[in-house]
């Protein structure tokens, strides 16, 4: 089934039929799945919850039917919100990148848009947890303990997209008080443009990442001379 942009039951299929070694491969999956699913729409706060909730639901689908004991599930679920912690750290990535560009062309943060997008931004850890802990308190499955000492485990730890986050927030602060200083501003009608466009902007920016990581990925050498074929 494809929900929100994700092939469900690829996922819970591998979760499903999933070893206890094979958590890298688990959160290997669930990045790509997220990133690709939030690379197809734009990116908004809406459509984020969505994904995460797409993503959390077919995990947990997916470990139920494991046949492996409880603390290497809880292991898996583990994985699964680390793979969808690393897609959210490269749309966080692509909003800085795309603020970097409002920034330098003079838009000041305390504009009521801009600041709406940093608030959002500052915001993405609290979606995080939210969007999972709301789709795993709808399970009525053994799943939900071992997800929930997930969940409570990374409140403490915190997770790589709330401290990029919080950086980015930082950052933008500090490049607008630059720009203003240089005399960069734009008016209120241009910047009204410019942000109205931010959710697809960064969409794009999103895409591009990954693309130019494929055409940075080394291609694999050519087979030597006279060597031996399989």
């Amino acid at each position: 089934m494809i929900k929100a942009g994700i092939d469900q039951d690829a996922l819970i299929t591998q979760f499903a039929q999933a070893t206890a070694k094979q958590g890298a491969a688990l959160r290997k999956a669930v990045s790509e799945a997220t990133l690709k699913a939030l690379q197809g729409r734009e990116l908004t706060l809406a459509n984020i919850r969505s994904v995460l909730a797409s993503v959390t639901q077919a995990a947990s689908a997916g470990a139920a039917e494991s046949k492996l004991p409880m603390p290497d599930v809880e292991a898996m679920l583990g994985q699964a919100f680390a793979g969808m912690d690393a897609a959210l750290l490269k749309t966080v990535e692509a909003q800085r990148m795309a603020l970097e560009q409002f920034v330098s062309q003079g838009i000041d943060v305390q504009g009521r848009q801009m600041k709406s997008a940093l608030d959002n931004l500052e915001k993405m850890e609290d979606l995080f947890f939210g969007a999972v802990g709301k789709a795993v308190q709808g399970l009525d499955t053994p799943i939900k303990g071992p997800w929930d000492h997930v969940l409570e485990s990374m409140k403490v730890k915190g997770t790589s997209t709330g401290a990029q986050a919080s950086e980015t927030v930082e950052q933008m602060l500090s490049q607008t008080q630059s720009a203003l200083r240089d005399g960069r501003a734009t008016g209120l009608r241009a910047t009204q443009a410019l942000m109205e466009s931010y959710a697809t902007l960064v969409s794009g920016v999103l895409i591009g990442m990954s693309e130019g990581l494929k055409q940075a990925a080394p291609d694999k050498p050519a087979p030597k001379a006279g060597a031996r074929r399989s």
